[in-house]
């Protein structure tokens, strides 16, 4: 069947303002966006900019929108869709666009940076691994599955009104930390997120939970950092 891409286009070098331009391609049930957008780059329109790596739900770079809603290109089928014959592609909202589908991610990692993505230990190093209970691995596990695609960020409300707010990925990377019994710098974590920017900035209106496309129940990743920060504060009064 013939499909319809109506696709936001904007080239700073000789753009003053967005606009959207279409392209009609034969389309097949299975075919992902992503490869759509690659036939009309590759058969239509060399000039048309979009990101991907991996292809496969793993490297989150081609996270946008699509009919509305925020996806990876590369995990939605034209069959997905009802009106899979029509279909609007635009950029990740909340960033500035660079050129066309692809927008300025510095201002997400600034912030994933922020929360101290890694290890913190001040115990002796071991001879061998630092160990864990696999009980604690499985609490924070859903956390591991985060491919920083930005989804949830860009679908935060609350990211778009306030943008000194750490937005729900930086601070599902915190919650991965903070409850992760090798850590031991769980009260400088808290205290570096007991703010309005920071974890109570979060609303608890579900939509980062609702785009996910890995599925993580990141508001209550969210919810379970303001439970321990609640009871740390009861212990220290």
């Amino acid at each position: 069947m013939k499909s319809t891409f109506i696709i936001y286009r904007f080239d700073p070098a000789v753009d003053s303002e967005g606009h959207y331009q279409e392209y009609s391609l034969e389309t097949a049930p299975t075919d992902k966006i992503l490869d759509c957008l690659n036939r009309i780059r590759w058969e239509q329109d060399p000039t048309l900019a979009y990101r991907f790596s991996c292809a496969h739900g793993i490297c989150g770079s081609d996270a946008m929108m699509i009919n509305g809603r925020i996806e990876l290109a590369c995990q939605k089928l034209i069959r997905d869709f009802k009106t899979a014959n029509n279909f609007v592609i635009e950029p990740l909202p909340l960033f500035n666009v660079v050129k066309d589908l692809v927008v300025d991610m510095n201002p997400f990692f600034e912030k994933h940076r922020h929360v101290r993505p890694y290890l913190i230990s001040d115990l002796d190093e071991p001879e061998r691994e630092r160990l864990q209970e696999a009980e604690n691995q499985r609490f924070f596990e859903p956390a591991l599955r985060c491919i920083l695609c930005a989804s949830c960020t860009a679908a935060c409300p609350i990211s778009r009104a306030n943008p000194d707010y750490l937005g729900p990925a930086a601070l599902l990377r915190s919650f991965r930390y903070i409850f992760d019994s090798r850590d031991t710098a769980t009260g400088s974590r808290l205290a570096q997120i007991d703010t309005d920017d920071g974890v109570w900035g979060c609303k608890t209106m579900w939509w980062c939970t609702d785009v996910c496309p890995k599925g993580i129940p990141v508001t209550k990743c969210l919810g379970q950092i303001k439970r321990l920060v609640r009871e740390k504060q009861k212990t220290e009064s």
